[in-house]
């Protein structure tokens, strides 16, 4: 990756992690793609991913381009505010890494103090049915995520707290389908510094078939 204003952290790559294991060919949406690194590590992981990014900040899409290019990835991205981008497509996966921290700014002209309820509504409307929404998210705010969920008729819900130092979740993992049933799961609570995931490139499906075999 491109070193930038703007560089992806351990974020990225645990949430694509949570790409579902055994599928082949699927359309990607990557909300917020930034600079690519959620997208770069989602196409380690499947390589026949076709991927769309969506991001207003112009500068981190021209880091991003470069990026995908250095990696052989090809994708379709848009310079566009989420909140204002118009289309019916749906995406069999929507991934987001949204900008829940609160503060001025930024100087590359990306989202901040983004409303989260409302940023979760429009991405999970790009959700095929039976498609997956995934997000990681600061604990804190885990709520605005899971009302919109339950609203969008969206079951299996996977919760996956990623600790640090903090007595409490630093991030959250939330995985979900479209239009199935069944409830939620809140899994043991993991290192955020896992080399499992962070090193070893296990998905969290290879890490949870790893822990049932034991």
């Amino acid at each position: 990756m491109l070193r930038s204003n703007y560089n992806p952290t351990a974020d990225a790559v645990w949430l694509a992690s949570c790409i579902p294991n055994k599928t082949k060919s699927m359309e990607v949406l990557d909300i917020g793609i930034g600079t690519g690194g959620i997208s770069t590590c989602l196409n380690y992981h499947n390589n026949k991913l076709h991927i769309t990014g969506i991001d207003k900040s112009e500068a981190m899409l021209n880091v991003c381009m470069q990026n995908l290019q250095l990696n052989s990835i090809e994708a379709d991205i848009i310079n566009q505010d989420i909140f204002c981008w118009k289309t019916d497509k749906t995406f069999d996966l929507v991934v987001t890494n949204p900008p829940y921290f609160n503060g001025t700014p930024a100087h590359h002209d990306a989202h901040h103090n983004a409303d989260i309820k409302k940023w979760c509504e429009i991405s999970t409307a790009r959700v095929k049915p039976n498609g997956y929404f995934c997000i990681i998210i600061d604990s804190l705010v885990i709520d605005k995520v899971i009302s919109v969920l339950c609203n969008k008729n969206f079951g299996n819900i996977e919760i996956f707290p990623l600790f640090s130092i903090r007595e409490y979740a630093e991030r959250v993992m939330i995985r979900a389908k479209l239009g199935v049933k069944t409830g939620v799961k809140v899994y043991q609570g993991l290192d955020i510094t896992d080399k499992r995931i962070l090193m070893d490139g296990l998905t969290i499906d290879d890490l949870l078939t790893t822990l049932q075999a034991k």
